[in-house]
């Protein structure tokens, strides 16, 4: 999943132009983006969106937290569209991975979905908690784990702190250490590491060089705020076709056997042949 687009459940004009502007999946929005007047209302708006749905990307759903109240109203109501999964923000632990997982269960079988289909996409950095806590999802896997993405502003609003990045643009240490903590934890669960949205959607450059920032640290995909940075993304995270050629190249290197080669003057051993296969696989070679 290299791009992920948030797109208010309850925006006519913003549903209407969500459905061709090619990201990998769309993440309808139930939650921040959704005064708490207007929930029951964004609630049936997805629903009768969804029943003539016909995009090409996968259908994901972000459910209000638990401490909203509003979750179960949340399920009930979409489970029976057959969403890919749903976005669960502001978790504590692994233990609201779980209750969530319960939920689910419930919601498939009253809607006749087959048991286990909707799979978990979870904001790991939204509470002081959930950042000092990341190493305890790897002791309680949740199957339906598919990936996680992280965040800054809740976590600062939740702690009364100011602006998370400083006047370079740069992440404060406290949220590069979530930022971190996150990427970490989705490679040590073997699911999605998504990096958090890039705010000035004016400044594709500026998105451009962001995205091509998080690949090289290694997150897997990135949350677009706006369909125009969506191929910015996209691309972003497909490999060039140099780098191609050269994993190739490395690929071939090692035809002989051996642990160690030479390439290009540079000694390379077994982690670049396993990066190699990596990038080969990500371009679907």
């Amino acid at each position: 999943m290299k791009s992920l687009l948030f797109v208010p459940a309850d925006n006519e004009r913003k549903l209407a132009k969500a459905v061709a502007c090619g990201a990998d999946a769309l993440a309808f929005d139930l939650e921040d983006s959704v005064l708490p007047a207007r929930k029951a209302l964004a609630r049936q708006m997805l629903v009768d969106y969804l029943k003539t749905y016909a995009g090409s990307s996968e259908v994901w759903i972000r459910v209000n937290d638990l401490a909203s109240g509003e979750t179960l109203a949340d399920l009930a109501a979409v489970i029976g569209s057959g969403p890919v999964g749903i976005v669960l923000p502001k978790i504590f632990g692994p233990e609201c991975l779980e209750r969530v997982s319960h939920y689910l269960d419930m919601a498939e079988i009253a809607a006749g979905r087959p048991l286990g289909s909707t799979a978990i996409l979870a904001v790991c950095t939204e509470t002081p908690a959930a950042v000092l806590r990341m190493g305890e999802l790897l002791k309680k896997p949740i199957p339906r784990l598919r990936g996680m993405l992280w965040g800054g502003e809740d976590l600062s609003s939740a702690m009364g702190a100011g602006d998370p990045r400083a006047e370079d643009g740069r992440w404060r240490p406290v949220y590069e250490h979530a930022r971190s903590q996150c990427l970490l934890a989705c490679h040590a669960l073997g699911v999605e590491a998504l990096d958090t949205v890039y705010v000035d959607f004016r400044n594709p450059d500026g998105c451009r060089a962001n995205s091509q920032a998080a690949r090289y640290d290694g997150f897997t995909g990135k949350i677009a705020i706006h369909p125009d940075q969506v191929p910015i993304i996209n691309a972003a995270f497909t490999p060039a076709e140099e780098e191609i050629a050269f994993a190739q190249r490395v690929i071939a290197a090692f035809d002989s056997g051996a642990g160690a080669v030479s390439l290009d003057g540079k000694m390379l051993d077994i982690p670049h042949l396993k990066a190699a296969r990596r990038l080969l696989a990500a371009a679907g070679r």
